[in-house]
């Protein structure tokens, strides 16, 4: 039956595993049902409680899909840096009000799935050079430690450097220091579920220190009856809402692509042939998430590079999938509970991620420089620039303008030229 239903392999991988991996894989991303309500509580007539639940069943709804569809281990929620470009760019600087923001989100999600049912998507994925996927799983990596050292305050902004060293000697920062010490122990006593007794460990233990706030245990599900449906049709034919969505889409198709590339290279669930099994399902997860999600109103919802957490400790089917839906779900009636995990017990887990998805890199051609430069821009940019899509873009864009110098052309497919003019076109008006 599990087989059947979420492509589960007992030869590959076990219940207990592919629990632990789903279990692991929510904390490390239920962050957003903080973050993305808060986010949109500075938007008049977008109450806290219509967001967070609006983003916990855009959550389950794409996961969901991702289980019994997709059948891969991977959780979606609604988007980290989408969500920022919705606030602060479309409403914020643009002016426009939310209603128009979740009418572009609805636009580019039909827009996706037209993209996914004729596999655009898939053809961009196969596309994309070996040498260049081996480096999205690297550059993610470094993203997701980097995001791990933030959130637990280890790396803090500079106003003269950008960012340097927190105060690693008390409160959060040693917390999570003390994390990474105690998984990374696990980890080499093969000790299972390391990532999640971590958790557990740091978040009791930041108790007695005032890291943890208890916030309570049980509440009821919020009304998303303020938020939902609300459509903006007047103007869906104006240049800004084409300017908005072609932005929207860029960004999450990308990110997706980063996040299941990276992942699928680095776990080893890739075909001989480069290729990656059930991909095109995957997209269209994201492009039904995505959907619904507007409906729900709430932003673009993306496959969570977070993952990575999971498909670590064994993660392998939809059944991790699954297991990340009900702990959203869940997470509707004990949201007082879920949040009171503090990110210093995430963020080692974050890190110890980061350091699983540098391997890839280790299959680099450094030797030739027409592989090794863009795939060092990908890897470099996407944690710089906090933007997994603009890591690849601009990979891209570089490889084919590389090889182009060189006189490689017949290693560049048709694929990639289109990409690469679209890309930079992408810079230049957008």
């Amino acid at each position: 039956m599990l087989t059947k239903l979420f492509g589960f392999n007992p030869k590959e991988t076990s219940v207990r595993t592919e629990v632990l991996a789903g279990i692991t894989t929510f904390l490390t991303m239920s962050y957003i049902l903080a973050v993305n309500p808060g986010m949109f509580s500075v938007l008049e007539g977008m109450p806290v409680g219509a967001s967070f639940t609006a983003t916990a069943l855009a959550a389950i709804i794409g996961t969901l899909v991702m289980a019994f569809v997709a059948k891969l281990p991977f959780g979606l929620a609604p988007g980290m840096g989408l969500n920022a470009f919705f606030v602060y760019t479309v409403c914020l600087g643009m002016g426009y009000p939310w209603q128009f923001a979740l009418t572009a989100v609805f636009i580019e999600g039909l827009l996706f799935i037209l993209l996914t049912v004729t596999k655009v998507r898939e053809a961009i994925v196969n596309a994309i050079p070996l040498n260049l996927r081996y480096a999205i799983g690297g550059g993610i990596g470094l993203f997701i430690a980097f995001i791990g050292l933030q959130n637990a305050g280890i790396v803090v902004a500079d106003n003269a450097t950008l960012i340097s060293l927190g105060d690693v000697t008390s409160g959060a920062p040693l917390l999570a220091i003390i994390g990474l010490m105690i998984i990374g122990t696990l980890h080499f006593r093969n000790i299972p579920g390391a990532m999640l007794i971590g958790v557990l460990a740091i978040t009791l233990i930041g108790i007695p220190v005032g890291i943890t706030e208890f916030k309570g245990v049980f509440s009821q599900p919020h009304s998303i009856g303020a938020i939902f449906c609300q459509f903006q049709w007047e103007n869906i034919f104006t240049f800004d809402m084409l300017v908005v969505v072609f932005t929207m889409l860029f960004m999450d198709l990308f990110d997706t692509v980063g996040s299941i590339v990276g992942v699928c290279t680095k776990s080893g669930m890739v075909n001989k042939d480069g290729s990656i099994s059930r991909i095109n399902e995957a997209f269209m997860a994201d492009a039904v998430a995505t959907t619904a999600g507007a409906c729900l109103g709430t932003c673009t919802t993306t496959t969570y590079v977070e993952s990575a957490s999971g498909v670590a400790i064994g993660g392998r089917s939809g059944l991790t999938a699954f297991v990340i839906a009900c702990c959203f779900g869940i997470s509707l009636f004990f949201s007082p509970l879920f949040l009171s995990i503090p990110s210093a017990a995430t963020a080692p887990v974050l890190v110890i991620v980061g350091l699983f998805m540098l391997e890839p890199v280790r299959k680099i051609n450094f030797s030739d420089y027409t592989e090794s430069i863009p795939a060092f821009v990908c890897i470099i940019v996407i944690p710089l620039a906090y933007s997994i899509s603009d890591g690849i873009l601009l990979s891209i864009i570089c490889y084919v303008l590389l090889n182009v110098c060189c006189g490689n052309f017949r290693k560049l497919s048709p694929t990639m030229y289109v990409l690469a003019v679209l890309f930079i076109l992408k810079y230049v008006f957008i």
